[in-house]
């Protein structure tokens, strides 16, 4: 397949990816949904896919550990605190967890990029079941 092929493929699943863990988000009424977390999925495998471009004078794992960082700050923004509760947690991990399916599926790894949108919906979507009440 053709190197801008693949890597434009890998960016379109990325968004999908990304637009499913939004979508839950949006869904519950969080305050980043769809659009935000199909954003971040594609920005984390977009700097995952230049860093492969750049060739071996870059190290993958900087560019990684840039987006955590990065990432982490835009997170922190959604947790905030009042009358003795703290909110937005739960909203925060899904946009790190993202940034992670996005850097994964960068990557080339398909297969544990999809696997963990999995595992991140379900882990959204079980304690409603089992009657949490949290703050997320």
């Amino acid at each position: 397949m053709p190197y801008d092929l693949e890597m434009s493929l890998r960016l379109l699943l990325a968004a999908v990816l990304g637009g499913a863990v939004g979508l839950e988000r949006e869904l519950s009424g969080k305050p980043a949904g769809y659009r935000t977390l199909m954003l971040v999925s594609v920005g984390a495998c977009l700097f995952t896919v230049l860093s492969d471009t750049f060739g071996s004078s870059s190290d993958p794992s900087r560019i990684a550990a840039g987006v955590v960082v990065g990432v982490g700050f835009l997170g922190g923004g959604t947790i905030w605190r009042a009358e003795g509760m703290v909110a937005g947690l739960t909203t925060a991990a899904a946009i790190w967890a993202s940034a992670a399916i996005g850097l994964a599926v960068g990557g080339g790894e398909y297969v544990i990029g999809t696997v963990a949108t999995a595992i991140v919906l379900v882990a959204l979507r079980l304690p409603r079941h089992l009657g949490h009440k949290g703050n997320d």
